[in-house]
C-alpha cells in the first residue's frame, strides 16, 4: 500500500505543474489575441453572441447581461446599401442545407380547388301561373317529379271572366258577319278591330290560336280553359290543389329544363386572380366516383358574399342523361396557367373568338353566337393572352420556399457570390403553386436562396442586423435584462417602442381562438402519427393542416398583430409544403421540426383562449444532436423525430397553461 502511495506522489506533482504551465499560456494566449484584436483595424464594435443588442468598443469588457466574452465584428461584414448580408464557408453552408436557384421567367401552372353544388338553370326554368282568376277544376300533374313534354296538359281551369271574354269574340263575329251588307266601310273595319282585339285577350288569358279558332268554327263558348306547359321538363314544384281559388299570377306548377344545368362554385379572395371566363373546369361527384365532368366558367359573381368571404362561379354543363341533379354537391378543379399582369395563358383559346355569354361557342374567326346571336369577342379582349407575343408575358417567379414573409413585407436572399448572401425587400404577386409572382425586386437570371432562408436570417438577426422579424436590427432588439439599456446607451421604454406590440387576451378574437385550436388539433394527430411511424396518417393530417391555413380567414387582428401571425402562419405553409413533398417520412419529420419552430410562438402569444394545458418536449439527440422541440397535450414521452427505435427519447422542457386568468402572464411571456 505504501509502496502505491509512493508511486502515485511523482504523477500528482507532475500534473499539478502541467495545469499551471498550462494556465499561464492560456492567460499569454488570451493577451495576444485582445491585443491582435485592438489593433486589427478592421473591427468595428464587440459583441455577445447570445446578446447581439450588445455593441462595446472595449475588447476586454463582458457582456452586460450574461458576463460572457466578447466576440469581435469586422467592418467587412456590414450590410451594403442597407441590406443585411451574411458571408458563410462551405462547411457552414453544407451544414445550414443551404440551396439557391435562379430567378426566372416561366408560365407557371396552379391548382385550384373549390366546391359547389348543381342547380337549375335559371334560363330553363317556366312558372305555370293562373292568367285569369278563376278555379281549379283538375291538376293532371298530381306530384313533383313527373316528366312532362311541350303541349302536354297541366291543369283545367273553371273562370267565369273567361266565358264573358268568349261570348264577348262570338258577339263581335256575329256583328261583322251582319255588317258585310252594310255599306259603311268606318263600321265594317270597326267590327274587325273589335274582333282582334277580344282574341288579344285571349291570348293574354292563355288560350292559344287553336282554342280561339276551335271557339271561331263551333260558335261555342266554354267556361274552361286548359293549360298547357310551354317546355319540356320536370314538374319540380307542385303550389296548388285541385278545389282551390286562385288569382291572376297564382303560381301552379314549376317546371325544369333539366337537359342543361348550371353548377354553383364557391371561390375565395386569394383564387380569383387565377379565375376567368371561359376558363375549362373539371369535377367529380359522391354519385359517381370516377367519372369526370367538364364545362367551362360561365360568369363570375362582381360581388363578394361577407359572410362566407366567397364569391360565386358559374359553370354551364349540358346534362343529357339526367345524371346530375340539383342541390348535389361537386368538387371542382381549375388548372390555371398565368402570365404578366395576370392575364390567363391558356393555348386552346390562342387567336380564337368567344361569345361573351356562351363560352362553348368558340371559332377561329369573328361571327355571331350561334345560341344568343351576340357578336362574338377575342379571346384577348378577355384576359387571355396573345400568342403574337408569348415569350415576353411569361411571368418572372421565384420558389414558394424562398421568400420570407411577414404580413406586407417579403424578404429573400441573393447569392451576390460564393458564400455571400444579401438580403433584399421584394414586392410579390399571387402564389401559383409552388412558386410565387414577383412584381419588383428581382432580376432574371439571379440568384437567391430557395432552401435554408430561415437560417440565414436567424443567423443575421444573432449578429443584430437587419431580418425578416426585426428589420430595424439592434436597434429593434428586445431588451433581455434591465442591464441592457446601460450598454446601449439607452432606455427600456424606448427599445419597448420598436418590439412588436403583445395582443391581450381580450384582444384576441373568438374567430382566431377556433382556428388555432382546429390548427392545434390537427398538428397533435401529425405528431402521434409520426411517433407511430405512420407516414399514410402523417400525410392525411399534413393535408387537413394545409386546409387550415388556405381557408384561414383574414384581417382578424390589429396591424401588429396580423403582421406576427403571418410571419409565423408562412412558416408553418412552408414546413407544411415540405412535408407534402416530402419523398421519405424522414423529410416528413425535417419539416415537422419546422412546423413546431413556428407553431410554438404562436400559442404562447395567441392561445391563451384555448384553455388547456400543452407540454414542450425535447429530444436533445434528434437530427445528429441538433435537438428539436415538439407539442403535445398529455403527459408520457411520445417522440415524433424517432418513432419507435427510440420511441420514450426526450424530456419536458416547458409546461404552458393556456388559461384566460394566466392569458397576460403567458403573452408577455
Amino acid at each position: 500500500m505504501k509502496k502505491i502511495l509512493l508511486f502515485n506522489i511523482p504523477i500528482v506533482v507532475l500534473a499539478f505543474l502541467a495545469g499551471m504551465l498550462f494556465k499561464g499560456s492560456s492567460k499569454q494566449i488570451r493577451m495576444d489575441g485582445l491585443t491582435e484584436h485592438a489593433d486589427d483595424s478592421n473591427v468595428a464594435f464587440y459583441t455577445c453572441s447570445m446578446h447581439p443588442s450588445v455593441k462595446l468598443q472595449d475588447p476586454n469588457a463582458k457582456c452586460p447581461i450574461c458576463a460572457m466574452d466578447l466576440i469581435p465584428v469586422t467592418s467587412g461584414t456590414d450590410d451594403l446599401a442597407g441590406f443585411p448580408s451574411l458571408s458563410l464557408s462551405p462547411r457552414a453552408m453544407k451544414l445550414a442545407e443551404i440551396e439557391t436557384t435562379a430567378v426566372e421567367r416561366k408560365f407557371v401552372e396552379t391548382e385550384i380547388r373549390m366546391v359547389g353544388k348543381v342547380e337549375y338553370d335559371e334560363t330553363r326554368l317556366s312558372y305555370i301561373t293562373a292568367w285569369v282568376p278563376g278555379r281549379l277544376d283538375r291538376l293532371y300533374v298530381d306530384y313533383t317529379g313527373v316528366a312532362v313534354n311541350r303541349g302536354d296538359h297541366l291543369v283545367d281551369l273553371y273562370s267565369p271572366d273567361l266565358l264573358s271574354a268568349q261570348e264577348e269574340l262570338l258577339q263581335a263575329i256575329q256583328t261583322s258577319e251582319s255588317l258585310k251588307t252594310s255599306e259603311s266601310n268606318f263600321l265594317k273595319s270597326k267590327s274587325l278591330a273589335n274582333i282582334e282585339s277580344t282574341k288579344e285577350k285571349l291570348r293574354l288569358w292563355g288560350l292559344s290560336e287553336d282554342q280561339i279558332s276551335a271557339i271561331e268554327e263551333s260558335g261555342t263558348s266554354t267556361d274552361h280553359i286548359t293549360i298547357n306547359s310551354p317546355i319540356s321538363g320536370i314538374v319540380v314544384h307542385k303550389d296548388a290543389l285541385e278545389g282551390m281559388y286562385v288569382k291572376t299570377g297564382n303560381r301552379v306548377y314549376t317546371i325544369a329544363d333539366l337537359s342543361k344545368v348550371w353548377v354553383k362554385l364557391d371561390a375565395y379572395e386569394s383564387d380569383l386572380p387565377w379565375l376567368h371566363y371561359g376558363q375549362a373546369v373539371e369535377f367529380r361527384t359522391e354519385a359517381y366516383p370516377g367519372q369526370v365532368f367538364k364545362g367551362q366558367i360561365a360568369f363570375i359573381d362582381p360581388i363578394l358574399n361577407s359572410s362566407t368571404r366567397t364569391v360565386k362561379i358559374r359553370v354551364n354543363l349540358p346534362n343529357p342523361d339526367g345524371k346530375l341533379k340539383p342541390d348535389m354537391f361537386v368538387r371542382a378543379t381549375v388548372k390555371s396557367r398565368v402570365a404578366k399582369g395576370g392575364r390567363v395563358m391558356n393555348p386552346d383559346l390562342m387567336g380564337k373568338w368567344i361569345s361573351p355569354m356562351h363560352p362553348e361557342i368558340v371559332k377561329n374567326e369573328p361571327g355571331s353566337c350561334d345560341i344568343c346571336g351576340m357578336d362574338l369577342v377575342s379571346a384577348e379582349s378577355m384576359g387571355y393572352v396573345s400568342a403574337d407575343h408569348l415569350e415576353e408575358e411569361a411571368p418572372l417567379v421565384i420558389p414558394a420556399s424562398a421568400p420570407l414573409i411577414t404580413g406586407k413585407r417579403a424578404v429573400v436572399y441573393l447569392s451576390t457570390k460564393p458564400g455571400h448572401f444579401e438580403g433584399r425587400v421584394v414586392e410579390l404577386g399571387p402564389r401559383a403553386g409552388d412558386y410565387y409572382i414577383v412584381f419588383d425586386g428581382l432580376e432574371e437570371g439571379e440568384q437567391i436562396v430557395s432552401r435554408g432562408s430561415f437560417k440565414i436570417d436567424s443567423a443575421v438577426q444573432i449578429q443584430a442586423k437587419p431580418s425578416m422579424m426585426n428589420p430595424d436590427g439592434a436597434e429593434g432588439s428586445m431588451p433581455h435584462h434591465d442591464h441592457s439599456s446601460h450598454a446601449q446607451g439607452k432606455s427600456n421604454d424606448n427599445q419597448m417602442e420598436s418590439n412588436p406590440p403583445v395582443v391581450s387576451v381580450s384582444d384576441v378574437p373568438d374567430a382566431l381562438t377556433q382556428v388555432l385550436k382546429l390548427m392545434l388539433n390537427d398538428y397533435l394527430e401529425l405528431q402521434s402519427s409520426l411517433s407511430h411511424d405512420s407516414i399514410e396518417k402523417s400525410q392525411e393530417h399534413t393535408a387537413s393542416l394545409k386546409h387550415q391555413l388556405d381557408t384561414m380567414e383574414e384581417g382578424m387582428l390589429e396591424e401588429d398583430g396580423e403582421s406576427f401571425w403571418d410571419g409565423h402562419v408562412n412558416l408553418m405553409d412552408a414546413a407544411l409544403i415540405r412535408m407534402d413533398k416530402a419523398p421519405d417520412i424522414q423529410n416528413v419529420r425535417e419539416g415537422f421540426l419546422e412546423l413546431s419552430n413556428a407553431l410554438v410562438p404562436m400559442l404562447k402569444q395567441f392561445g391563451s383562449g384555448l384553455e388547456q394545458e400543452i407540454l414542450i418536449y425535447h429530444c436533445p439527440m434528434a437530427f445528429r444532436g441538433k435537438g428539436g422541440d415538439w407539442i403535445q397535450n398529455k403527459s408520457g414521452i411520445e417522440n415524433p423525430y424517432f418513432g419507435s427505435s427510440m420511441f420514450t427519447c426526450g424530456e419536458l422542457k416547458e409546461r404552458l397553461t393556456l388559461t384566460p386568468e394566466k392569458g397576460d402572464d403567458l403573452l408577455h411571456e
